[in-house]
């Protein structure tokens, strides 16, 4: 007769009784132990924020604080409507967690927060709350510059702020939430004229044909006590060929580059003795086909040797002090052979006029071999590409950080990425 294998109730005690030597033997006797309950985060994760429906001071860090049970946070994710993260620091003991970014005004934040008991048993709860504005806030508007269009390749941008930045921490903030991105592309920094202004332009000029687009991630960060990012408005540039005209002043000449080949070469004349023609790295400014120079306009005085008063054709500008590139009639004789102007460079009428429709805002005039001065690095045209580059990253906030094209200029991270 054959039996179906079985296990008799003695032997599945013997089983129990190897697996766990020395606990107890007594099988279905109902008095083994349960398993404790998990424990609810939801009762010992508490954060500084209101619950009564009133909203919280951006201002003030937010903490999250495990009470009264012997475990401790693992992680917390701290996440606003557009999808900034918060970075924060745990405690040692992992009893508390603070922010170390600052939250932003008028927003909804949902937060995370993981945690595991004694015993190892893991929990998580969620919590929400809302950032009211703060008294007294000011806001931080940004106005980029040039307008948007076609530019030469020596044309640097501006960032124009509505509330002066002084300190230099603050300053930092400004500058990595500015953000300038080239195709192709282009290593650049940013350079603190004064406490309004900003002027950026890459290591070497932009790329021919290249489109450069500037905005702000700003809006909503804190710069300081009171103050916080504001509205900002989004540029774009694009460049032509690389055109870049080189005057010679002790050869009375001039050369016309396009994209790194010869293009002209005119016979000029320049700033004579007493009234030379700066030397350095000009960008062009703009064009008039017709305009009136007079000699009382830079200080000359009417009636004196040196005034003039004349209605000059194919005029480009590239200082706001009234240099120009421009058609010289009354100078023939001297082209190519003499200096005889008040600091402008002039040539003949079809010379200018082949200037004059061939450069663009933003194009390179680069003057060489004058007995004048070197053109100012700022306010009397686009002097920047006259600093070194050493110089010029001498001017960033965040020169300390390391080379431009080191630093992670993206949209500012509140809460750091994965490695």
């Amino acid at each position: 007769m054959r039996h179906s294998p079985r296990i008799s109730g003695i032997a599945c005690c013997a089983v129990l009784t190897a697996a766990f030597a020395g606990g107890s033997t007594a099988c279905g006797s109902g008095t083994t132990a349960r398993p404790a309950p998990p424990y609810d985060p939801a009762q010992v994760i508490s954060a500084n924020r209101p619950t009564d429906g009133r909203r919280a001071d951006p201002d003030e860090p937010l903490e999250i604080t495990a009470n009264g049970f012997a475990g401790r946070i693992t992680d917390v994710i701290a996440v606003d409507t557009r999808g900034r993260h918060v970075s924060g620091e745990l405690s040692a003991d992992g009893r508390q967690w603070r922010s170390t970014s600052p939250l932003v005004p008028d927003s909804r934040y949902r937060v995370r927060v993981s945690s595991e008991d004694d015993t190892g048993h893991s929990g998580r709860t969620a919590l929400a709350f809302r950032t009211g504005t703060p008294p007294a806030t000011r806001w931080l508007n940004v106005r980029f510059g040039p307008r948007a269009g076609a530019y030469g390749v020596g044309q640097p941008l501006t960032a124009e702020l509505s509330i002066p930045v002084e300190d230099r921490a603050a300053r930092a903030v400004v500058e990595r939430a500015l953000r300038v991105d080239s195709t192709p592309a282009a290593q650049g920094a940013w350079y603190w004229v004064d406490d309004t202004t900003l002027h950026y332009r890459p290591k070497e000029y932009w790329p021919a044909h290249a489109t450069i687009e500037v905005h702000s991630d700003l809006a909503g960060v804190k710069v300081a006590e009171r103050l916080w990012g504001g509205d900002a408005r989004p540029l774009r540039l694009t460049t032509g060929d690389r055109v870049e005209a080189v005057t010679d002043v002790a050869a009375y000449s001039m050369t016309v580059y396009r994209n790194g080949r010869k293009a002209r070469r005119f016979a000029i004349t320049s700033g004579r003795p007493g009234f030379e023609t700066r030397n350095g790295v000009k960008v062009v400014l703009g064009k008039e086909r017709s305009v009136r120079m007079y000699g009382a306009s830079v200080g000359i005085p009417d009636e004196g040797p040196d005034s003039y008063d004349v209605r000059v054709p194919y005029a480009t500008r590239v200082t706001r002090s009234g240099e120009y590139v421009h058609a010289a009639p009354w100078a023939a004789g001297s082209l190519g052979r003499a200096n005889v102007s008040h600091g402008c460079t002039g040539m003949s009428i079809p010379d200018a006029k082949w200037f004059f429709d061939t450069m663009r805002a933003g194009d390179v005039v680069r003057v060489v071999n004058s007995r004048g001065g070197t053109l100012e690095s700022f306010g009397n045209g686009w002097g920047d590409w006259n600093l070194s580059w050493s110089q010029w990253r001498k001017g960033s906030a965040l020169a300390a950080e390391g080379p431009a094209d080191d630093r992670r200029r993206g949209a500012v991270r509140l809460r750091p990425e994965p490695a």
